[in-house]
């Protein structure tokens, strides 16, 4: 979305909320946009002595913000990877945000500590549920992300993530085929799970190497979350999804915690929920990945 013009009344708003959250009058005195997604706009606002990281959209979305503000709290109560912490948010007639400390100047050299990062994700993961979700629903994307508590993880996977975007799917009108499939796998999620009973693990939830960053000094960094409670790999299964992370980040993990056998199918069921959602987001070139996923699945299991 556009950015509001230098005037306009959102940046009082903000400015009088972010006074109000750190007991300092702050008032917006420079904005500059900067790169940081397709679905918000990203700004860092200033004053003569402090900086903040604002995302910011249109007044629909406060409920999303909300949302990320309380699982950037819940990833930082782990005490494992480091996160922007979320100062204040709101909405107004128009536009709705989210203020984040800014946290210097991200990736601005060569050092970068993977090994770090894997050894952080995994003491995060071990902190646990004992069901699988999360208190709120929150979002994946700007997609609704269902978030109901279950003690059951096929049955979790089954009706909140793959059946969940497969009727998004279907009422954006994408592909027959897709949809018989897709219904096969359903029904065999006992078989592709079996004997997989995973402990309820704090999970980012949207774990990409766009949602990663490094301090100067090498420090990950860790944000726009899609929290909830679930099985730990599918955390590790999107790292691989767009690229995959350097091999020092997977040896690290696997020191701290190793992948239970059967992880090497398990990671293309996980990766098939982001999939279709980028499917359900941005459209048509998603979904012959999505099909071959789908088939390389059933073949396991038919």
């Amino acid at each position: 979305m556009p950015v509001p013009g230098r005037d306009e009344r959102v940046w009082q708003t903000i400015g009088a909320a972010l006074s109000a959250c750190t007991k300092k009058p702050f008032s917006v005195k420079r904005i500059r946009p900067v790169s940081g997604g397709c679905i918000n706009s990203t700004i860092i606002i200033s004053n003569d002595d402090s900086n903040y990281f604002v995302k910011l959209n249109s007044a629909r979305y406060a409920e999303m913000f909300a949302a990320e503000a309380d699982g950037l709290r819940y990833l930082s109560g782990a005490h494992a990877l480091r996160v922007p912490m979320p100062l204040c948010c709101g909405s107004d007639d128009e536009h709705a945000w989210l203020v984040l400390e800014k946290l210097g100047e991200l990736d601005s050299k060569t050092t970068r500590d993977w090994r770090q990062l894997g050894r952080g994700l995994a003491s995060m993961h071990r902190h646990q549920y004992k069901q699988y979700g999360w208190h709120r629903d929150n979002t994946i994307g700007s997609t609704p992300q269902r978030n109901h508590y279950s003690d059951n993880w096929i049955e979790f996977v089954r009706n909140q993530r793959i059946g969940y975007q497969l009727g998004l799917a279907d009422k954006n009108c994408h592909d027959k085929r897709l949809q018989s499939n897709g219904r096969q796998l359903l029904d065999r999620l006992p078989q592709l799970l079996a004997d997989h009973d995973p402990a309820p693990s704090l999970l980012h939830g949207d774990l990409w190497s766009g949602n990663i960053a490094f301090c100067e000094n090498g420090q990950p960094v860790v944000f726009d979350p899609a929290v909830y409670y679930g099985d730990r790999e599918t955390d590790v299964a999107m790292t691989e999804l767009f690229g995959g992370f350097p091999p020092e980040f997977y040896n690290a993990y696997n020191a701290e915690w190793p992948l239970e056998t059967g992880y090497r199918l398990r990671k293309h069921l996980y990766n098939l929920y982001h999939l279709l959602n980028h499917l359900n987001l941005f459209g048509g070139a998603y979904l012959a990945q999505c099909q071959a996923t789908i088939d390389r699945l059933l073949a396991h299991v038919n």
